[in-house]
């Protein structure tokens, strides 16, 4: 008998797709990576590239593909789709990259696919649920990278805020993956205190840390605008934050991640997709943790829902 291998299959071998591919096979979450894109010779280039450090990796098959290799995929990451401009809203890719995304969901499902698709195109909270319908598939098997690395980035910031190791951090942004984020401070902790507790036993600010929380979030929700007037595109964060999440679905670990997910009533939000805390493994988003938001916090998970209702009603 043999195992079955772990395969990924990553649509579009662009700088997204390729640097998750390279961040992939050196973690070894899967025995099978294959590259496609709708430029052949751009996937077998950079399948090529990434084969000559196969010595360097741990054991991995790396090859470009078709649309054959979504039958037998494991998770089908989709990042194909126009790159956002220097100074573009993520909302503002929307019509340009629904049709792509769609046409690529529709060959997945007909694939016969068992797996999981992720969605990493931007927007990537409205792509998800385009997606999903297009797909026909129950919403946990369709989800988007979400704010994953969103919540990496206020982790960053705020570890150098309260001088501490940002894997003693521990926090979410939630909503849209874009403007309309925002940071759950009721769910942030450091050290196993609850932040607010935190502050007041560091005693590094006057009032407690909570003047600094505005220029945080700031920074969370700016620095992709600063990273593309910078280089044109961001591609090593997300790629990191996608072998974090591909590993939750290949290890079956049951994992609380920020993806994108579409609600179906809870946090009283229904059929948009956006970020809230989610257990994710094998079969995708397994449970949506509806936890209960201060009032201040859950206005703002409303107001993101509505910002990305109101780009889905605009394709109609």
């Amino acid at each position: 008998m043999h195992e079955k291998k772990r395969k990924v299959t990553i649509v579009g071998a662009g700088a997204v797709g390729s640097t998750f591919a390279y961040a992939l096979a050196q973690s070894g979450l899967a025995d099978e990576i294959v590259l496609t894109d709708y430029n052949m010779d751009v996937a077998k280039g950079q399948a090529m590239d990434l084969i000559h450090g196969l010595p360097f990796f741990p054991p991995v098959q790396i090859l470009a593909g078709s649309e054959a290799d979504y039958a037998d995929s494991d998770i089908v990451v989709i990042t194909a789709g126009a790159k956002q401009a220097p100074g573009e809203s993520r909302i503002g890719l929307l019509r340009r990259n629904a049709g792509i995304v769609s046409e690529i969901a529709v060959k997945v499902a007909a694939s016969g696919c068992r797996g999981v698709m992720l969605v990493v195109s931007n927007p990537v909270d409205v792509l998800a649920k385009i997606a999903l319908d297009a797909s026909g598939w129950e919403r946990g098997r369709v989800i988007g990278s979400g704010t994953v690395l969103d919540t990496a980035r206020f982790r960053y910031e705020l570890s150098l805020d309260a001088g501490v190791d940002a894997r003693n951090v521990h926090g979410y942004v939630l909503g849209e993956h874009g403007d309309s984020e925002f940071v759950a401070w009721s769910l942030t902790h450091v050290a196993g205190l609850r932040i607010d507790d935190y502050c007041r036993s560091c005693g590094k600010c006057d009032d407690g840390g909570f003047s600094n929380r505005a220029e945080i979030e700031k920074d969370v929700r700016d620095s992709a605008y600063h990273i593309i007037d910078y280089k044109g595109a961001t591609s090593f964060g997300i790629g990191l934050a996608l072998t974090r999440i591909a590993g939750a679905i290949l290890r079956n670990e049951r994992s609380i991640l920020s993806v994108s997910v579409t609600l179906e009533g809870e946090f009283g939000i229904d059929g948009v997709s956006l970020s809230v805390p989610c257990i994710v493994g094998r079969a995708g988003v397994e449970r949506v943790i509806s936890t209960t938001l201060p009032e201040n916090e859950h206005a703002l998970l409303k107001a993101s829902a509505a910002h990305i209702a109101e780009a889905l009603a605009s394709l109609k």
